[in-house]
This record gives structure tokens, C-alpha cells and sequence, in this order.
């Protein structure tokens, strides 16, 4: 890995220091395309130029919605070198959400692609826009004040003179400084209002060189990530970590068994790094499909590694982080085991990372169980909208919302969420979300909602109080898909008739062990 780059504080630093050390190295590859480092540079220069000479300048926030491929890295890096901040926003928001996000953030310009796995994002923006003919600018959105362009991935902003804008490309990149805003990234709040939590380019590439050793990257490395890019896990461990390193990432639309397995020998992959249940999905696969895998180095989730060289469960660490700090930014090297004493841990803080682990009103005893707060310089710069006492401690700590405790050797041991959150393939999901939207279905009188273990992994469950004789969980599962991302659509429904089939505690709340237990154990769930 090359010093300079694991060292650089903006992606301007980060593009020349890649462009000089590898420029015939691919850098992104998918199944159409491949990019080397100095085809990046000069690309992406090109592409600024054009959408500075279409307004976008330095905090110009630019939301992009489009899935992986090696023009997604193309937009994020053309933006981002000349110091507008990325807004990446998810392939699978619903009308509704998407409107929500775009507002949050204040954005101001957009790209999307036209049509994707059968949503079309633009149609319900464009419906209430009032648009100037001759220039193509947003004159007005009921919703979203800040919105002036809007531009299709086939349609980008091209300049008429690439040479003279080129030195304003390069004039401009020149002031932006490792402190300025880098990206917007939502996650869902525990409120079910959109959270954009935004990183510097400081602390976002800080955070990714940080973890590359424990994550096994290098400059030889050619990795695959299956999240998508609008995501911390694709955005950071994926497009940044391969660019910090100058090593090559390989990448497609849609992930599927067969084209993924393909796709991983044809570019000989060194390294997959996900969630266990995609390598799982995969591994099942292997054998009809017969790819060979034999590129594959320990580091790669265990799954497709041959079982001689697969740990034993519990001594390799899980990589632990959060969209706040940009990521892991706790771990051990992934192809070394930990000592016997921390098995089960997520390995140790990475360096600039302090966590505390607090109980009541002070510090917890080492060994003891609270609060995980973190304090450093990968930590997030803010939340849109909202206000630093509103998100840190007075003396500079986020608090996460998750419980674990420290060992005395400094190994940190997860023990999950201080709130309701819960995970579905990676992806946050929070029952209060879910159960207002399902309350805005005619038909539904309540709706209660948690996470079920279901084939080994967890599922959205909901316990819907309505009338069972008219109301189908078809007609349900619908209309919820038409107000939810995909992966918030429950896929486990108990229907009932009165409110009294529903457990709650002595203070008439729910209590989530006891509403996942009827929803484990009833016989008339629908799947």
C-alpha cells in the first residue's frame, strides 16, 4: 500500500496520489466496464468540469440514485474532488422516502437513473416540478425549495471547453480542505425520521485507512463487496477502501448466485468482505455452478473458503461500526485469530478511536455492560437538522444506542441495541417506521412490529390487529410495498381480530421478546 494515498485527507489527494502510483491498474471493474486509476482521474476531471459548468460548486449537495457500477464511483468521485458533497440515496426508497430524504439533506441537484428493478425515481419528483424550458432549471417543487437540476445517468452535464474548465476543475479542488463536507449518508432514525449523517473527507478516508489492515487491503488485493454503494458498507469499505489502498474493486447491479460466482472467477477476486448470509447464499451455489473460487484468500468470509482454512466460530473478530463512524471502527486482522480470551468480540478499537462503555450516570467498571459511547476523528461531523449538544456528550462522545462492554485487555464484546433497532441483511430497521406506515393502510387498526428469526436469519414480523375477514395479508403486503423500502416490507404477518391478542407488559407497552415469541410460535403466520 502506498503511503501517500493511505495519507490522503481529501479525494482530490486521493485520485492523484492513485492516478501517479497505479496508473494502468484497474481500479473498478464491473461486468461492462473497466477502470484503471489514470482513466479515473482524467474521467472524473471531465465529468467536474461539466457539472461546474452546470452550477454544481463547492457544498453543492448532489443526491445520486443509481445502483453499483463503475459510473456510480465516476459521479461520486467527479462531485466530491471539487468539494460538493455527496448525498447517495438508496435504490430501494419508496415516492414517499425519497422526497423525505432529498428534503432532509437540502438538495440541490440530482442524478438518477431513469427505471431500476421497477422503480422510476424521477416520475413522482418531476410530477410537481415546474421547470424553465430554455434552461432546464428547477423553478419549483412544493417539497423540495433547494432542488435546481435534475439529470439522468445517461444525460450528464457535458463542457463545451474541457480545457479551460479544466483549470477551474483543478482550481477549485485545490481549496478544499480535509475538514469540508465529504457525504450525507441516511440511516434510519429511531424516530422514523431520515437521518443524514455527514462525514468530512478527513474523517471519512481517516476512518477507511484506519481499518484496511484488519480488513486484509492492499495494493494487491482485488475485492468484491456485495452492499450497495449508497451504504457506508459499499460507499467506504468498498469504493474508498479499494482507492486508499490501490487495489481494484470488482462490482455489479445485481448481485445474483450464479452471475456473482462468474464473476468472481473471471477477475480472479482475492478478497469478498459482506454479510455471512450473501457468502452463505453463494457457497450453496458453488457446486451446480462449479466457479472456481481458488483465487479467494483468508480474510474472505468463511463460506466460500475451503474448510481448512476457515476459522473456528467465534476466533476470527466481527468487524463492528456503525454509518456514524464511517464504518468499522472496531476489529483484529480478519485472517488472524484473537486470543481465546476475546473470542466472541469484535476485536479492539482501531487507532484515533476512544470507546467508553457507560452505565447510569458514569463510567462502567471494565467488565460491566452499557452504553458503547466513541469519541475521535473518524466520528461524524454532524446530523442534518439537528444540533451538536443534541448529538454529543458535553465532553465530545456519541453515544451509540448499543450495549457491550470492554474486556481488560481492551477487547470490545457486543451485546446489542439500547433501543429497538434491529438488522435485516445488513440494513437498519426500526418498528416504529414500519408500524406508522402500516397504520396508514385502510383496514389496520394497530400494527406491532419486531424482528423474527426465520431460516437462520432475521425478518420483519408484524402482529396486525384488523378485520380478518375482509383484510389479506396480499392486499397488505401490497400496499406496504408501495410505502416501504423493500427490506422493511414485513415478510413474516400474524392477523388478529382484537388488540387483545396482543402480550404487553405492566406498563401496557409491548415488550419485543414477548410479541416475537407469538409471532415464533403461532400457526397462522404468512410468509
Amino acid at each position: 500500500m502506498s503511503e501517500s494515498v493511505a495519507t490522503a485527507q481529501t479525494i482530490e489527494q486521493m485520485v492523484k496520489s492513485g492516478a501517479a502510483q497505479y496508473p494502468d491498474k484497474p481500479a473498478i471493474v464491473d461486468p461492462d466496464s473497466r477502470i484503471t486509476y489514470r482513466e479515473l482521474d482524467v474521467s472524473t476531471r471531465e465529468l467536474a468540469a461539466g457539472f461546474i459548468e452546470a452550477g454544481v460548486g463547492k457544498g453543492s449537495r448532489v443526491g445520486v440514485i443509481m445502483p453499483n457500477s463503475a459510473r456510480w464511483v465516476q459521479v461520486a468521485v467527479s462531485l466530491t474532488r471539487v468539494g460538493a458533497v455527496l448525498v447517495p440515496l438508496s435504490t430501494l426508497l419508496s415516492p414517499r422516502e425519497l422526497l423525505a430524504q432529498c428534503d432532509v439533506a437540502s438538495i440541490e441537484f440530482l442524478v438518477s437513473v431513469r427505471e431500476f428493478r421497477g422503480h422510476r425515481y424521477l416520475d413522482d419528483l418531476q410530477a410537481s416540478l415546474q421547470v424553465d424550458a430554455l434552461t432546464d432549471q428547477v423553478i419549483y417543487h412544493p417539497v423540495l425549495p433547494s432542488l435546481r437540476r435534475i439529470w439522468t445517468d445517461d444525460g450528464l452535464p457535458r463542457s463545451a471547453d474541457n480545457a479551460s474548465m479544466g483549470e477551474i476543475v483543478d482550481a477549485l479542488a485545490a481549496t478544499v480542505h480535509p475538514d469540508d463536507p465529504l457525504i450525507i449518508t441516511f440511516t434510519s432514525g429511531s424516530s422514523g425520521i431520515p437521518k443524514g449523517v455527514m462525514h468530512s473527507h478527513a474523517s471519512a478516508l481517516g476512518a477507511v485507512a484506519s481499518g484496511l489492515a484488519d480488513r486484509c487491503i492492499t495494493a494487491d488485493t482485488r475485492l468484491y463487496v456485495p452492499m450497495p454503494f449508497f451504504w457506508v458498507g459499499g460507499f467506504g469499505s468498498g469504493i474508498l477502501s479499494t482507492l486508499v489502498a490501490g487495489a481494484t474493486l470488482v462490482t455489479e447491479q445485481i448481485p445474483r448466485p450464479e452471475t456473482t460466482l462468474r464473476l468472481i472467477e473471471r477477475e480472479r477476486v482475492t478478497l469478498f468482505r459482506g454479510w455471512p448470509d450473501q457468502a452463505e447464499a453463494l457457497a450453496r451455489h458453488q457446486h451446480s455452478v462449479g466457479a472456481d473460487l481458488s483465487s479467494l484468500v483468508v480474510g474472505s468470509l468463511d463460506a466460500l473458503l475451503p474448510t481448512d482454512q476457515r476459522a473456528t466460530p467465534g476466533a476470527r473478530a466481527r468487524l463492528f461500526g456503525m454509518t456514524e463512524t464511517f464504518g468499522p471502527y472496531c476489529g483484529y486482522p480478519a485472517d488472524t485469530d484473537m486470543p481465546r480470551s476475546a473470542w466472541g468480540s469484535c476485536g479492539k478499537p482501531f487507532s484515533g478511536m476512544e470507546v467508553r462503555i457507560v452505565s447510569g450516570d458514569g463510567v462502567a467498571p471494565t467488565g460491566s455492560t452499557g452504553e458503547i459511547q466513541v469519541r475521535g476523528p473518524h466520528v461524524l461531523q454532524g446530523i442534518c437538522r439537528r444540533s451538536r449538544g443534541d448529538i454529543f456528550t458535553a465532553d465530545g462522545f456519541y453515544p451509540t444506542g448499543d450495549l457491550g462492554h470492554l474486556d481488560e485487555d481492551g477487547f470490545l464484546f457486543y451485546h446489542g441495541r439500547s433501543d429497538d433497532m434491529f438488522k435485516v441483511s445488513g440494513a437498519s430497521v426500526y418498528p416504529s417506521e414500519v408500524e406508522k406506515a402500516l397504520r396508514g393502510i385502510a383496514g389496520i387498526q394497530a400494527a406491532y412490529v419486531t424482528d423474527v428469526p426465520v431460516g437462520g436469519a432475521q425478518q420483519v414480523g408484524v402482529a396486525v390487529v384488523c378485520d380478518t375477514a375482509t383484510v389479506t395479508v396480499e392486499t397488505l403486503r401490497g400496499a406496504a410495498s408501495a410505502m416501504l423500502s423493500s427490506f422493511k416490507v414485513p415478510t413474516v404477518w400474524l392477523l388478529v381480530d382484537s388488540d387483545d391478542d396482543i402480550p404487553r407488559g405492566g406498563t401496557g407497552k409491548v415488550p419485543a421478546p414477548q410479541l416475537r415469541q407469538l409471532l415464533s410460535a403461532s400457526t397462522d403466520l404468512t410468509f
